[in-house]
């Protein structure tokens, strides 16, 4: 008989979703402490905790470790030779895609200036601009780029898909990054969906805003670094631009940074993936990884340290 899977789950929740599974052992542990065995087949770390929790596992032998995130930006540094390293593809795309759909059509009706109003009382019924027609800029097209033209097709919308390179789908054109400074100035919203990686760090910088026209919306729910908050607050700051940016440069965001109060900007606290769709999904992506393995099958979502890297 085959010694059990050893599976270690940040919180009991998790475990409780998961456990009992035939052939396999699962432990709790959420790396504040010694790491529970020597060996552990797959560890799913914190959430949000950030890659240098990584540190922990230097003394454990690593079949898997499986993020609760997408992004892995800063893995590469910390991650223990040896270890294979999966992202969380598939859990969050649905989210990230609602709240970014949600930030446009608050941005562009005005839903920022209602709620203010409420408060005072004050009845504002002048005319915002509208969601439908809008010619959207997507600047990624992975699964949250995806999965946001998904849901902005039914809105009447006119999408333009950018990726790194240029090439052709089902769909049509999908531009390379190379046509940026060609596509901006005919978008109305860009949408920024990029990992965050040294090619597109400040990708959205003084050049990248000046090449939006005037009054047009940016939404950033990639990564903060990804964005130049001086830059981004020197164009919303004016008037000129507005911006819905669920991540920012630093992060949390300072309590007295001036963009929280810069009109015609809405920030939420990086939630992008923050719903109740969340813990479902990430139950499915562990249960899968766990048949994978004790199929003695390669797991799925793998970015670092194996075939895929």
């Amino acid at each position: 008989m085959s010694a059990p899977l050893q599976v270690s789950l940040p919180d009991q929740k998790l475990l409780d979703a998961l456990a009992p599974t035939a052939g396999v052992e699962f432990y709790v542990w959420d790396f504040s402490g010694p790491a529970p065995a020597g060996r552990l087949d797959i560890v799913v770390p914190p959430y949000m905790r950030g890659p240098e929790v990584l540190a922990a596992l230097e003394s454990v032998d690593i079949g898997l470790v499986q993020s609760q995130s997408i992004g892995y930006d800063g893995v590469a540094d910390v991650l223990p030779a040896g270890c294979v390293f999966a992202n969380a593809a598939g859990v969050h795309e649905t989210s990230t895609a609602e709240l970014a759909l949600g930030m446009m059509i608050a941005s562009q009706r005005g839903m920022d200036d209602f709620v203010r109003n409420q408060a005072t009382g004050t009845w504002d019924n002048s005319q915002r601009p509208s969601l439908a027609d809008r010619r959207v800029l997507l600047v990624g097209y992975g699964g949250v780029g995806k999965a946001i033209e998904a849901r902005l097709l039914p809105f009447e919308t006119h999408v333009t898909r950018m990726a790194s390179r240029e090439r052709e789908d089902s769909s049509g054109k999908i531009f390379g990054i190379d046509s940026l400074y060609e596509q901006l100035p005919l978008h109305d919203i860009a949408v920024v969906s990029v990992p965050l990686i040294e090619q597109t760090r400040q990708l959205v910088d003084a050049k990248f805003l000046a090449a939006m026209p005037d009054g047009a919306l940016l939404v950033n729910v990639a990564r903060g670094a990804v964005a130049d908050t001086d830059a981004l607050l020197a164009e919303t700051s004016t008037g000129r631009l507005r911006a819905a940016v669920d991540v920012t440069d630093p992060e949390p965001l300072p309590v007295d940074h001036p963009l929280w109060s810069t009109p015609g900007v809405l920030i939420t606290p990086h939630v992008g993936g923050a719903s109740s769709a969340m813990f479902p999904r990430m139950v499915r992506l562990v249960q899968q990884q766990i048949g994978l393995m004790l199929e003695g099958k390669e797991p799925v979502n793998v970015v670092l340290g194996g075939a895929a890297e």
